[in-house]
C-alpha cells in the first residue's frame, strides 16, 4: 500500500510540473514571426539621419575651429558669428554661404555632406582667403 501511494504522489508531481512548466512557455514556435524585425534581401533598411552641428567664430583672419569633420550624408548645420571685422563664410563645394556679416552677426547655414573628400571653406570678402582665413571640411 505505501509503494502505491508513492507512485500516486510521484506521478502527481510529474505530471502538474509538466503542466507548469509548458504552460508558461507562451506562444507556440509555429505561431511565432521570429523575423518581423529583421531585414529581408531587397528590402532597404531606412537610416537614421544624423546632425552635425558647429559653431564657427569669424575673427580677422581665421576661423575657430579651424577643422570640421562629418560623415558623407550627414546633415551639416554650422553658425557662423562674426566676432570682428566684415566676414563671409563658402564651402563652394556644397554651394553654401552666409551673406557678408558686420561685427556681432551670426547666420546658420544647413546642407546635406553628399560627397566624400576633403573640403576648403573660406571667407571670400577683400583678401581674406589669401591672408589665410580658410579652414577644412573633412566628410568621410
Amino acid at each position: 500500500m505505501n509503494n502505491k501511494i508513492t507512485a500516486i504522489i510521484i506521478v502527481v508531481v510529474l505530471v502538474g510540473g509538466g503542466l507548469l512548466l509548458f504552460k508558461n512557455r507562451g506562444v507556440a514556435p509555429t505561431d511565432m514571426d521570429i523575423n518581423s524585425n529583421m531585414p529581408v534581401p531587397g528590402n532597404e533598411v531606412e537610416e537614421t539621419e544624423v546632425m552635425k552641428e558647429f559653431n564657427v567664430d569669424a575673427v580677422p583672419f581665421s576661423f575657430s575651429p579651424s577643422t570640421m569633420s562629418v560623415n558623407k550624408g550627414d546633415t551639416v548645420k554650422i553658425t557662423v558669428k562674426n566676432v570682428n571685422g566684415t566676414h563671409d563664410f563658402k564651402i563652394d563645394e556644397f554651394n553654401v554661404s552666409t551673406r557678408t556679416l558686420n561685427t556681432g552677426e551670426t547666420q546658420t547655414i544647413t546642407f546635406v555632406a553628399d560627397k566624400a573628400g576633403t573640403f576648403e571653406y573660406y571667407c571670400s570678402v577683400g583678401n581674406h582667403r589669401a591672408m589665410g582665413m580658410v579652414g577644412t571640411l573633412i566628410v568621410r
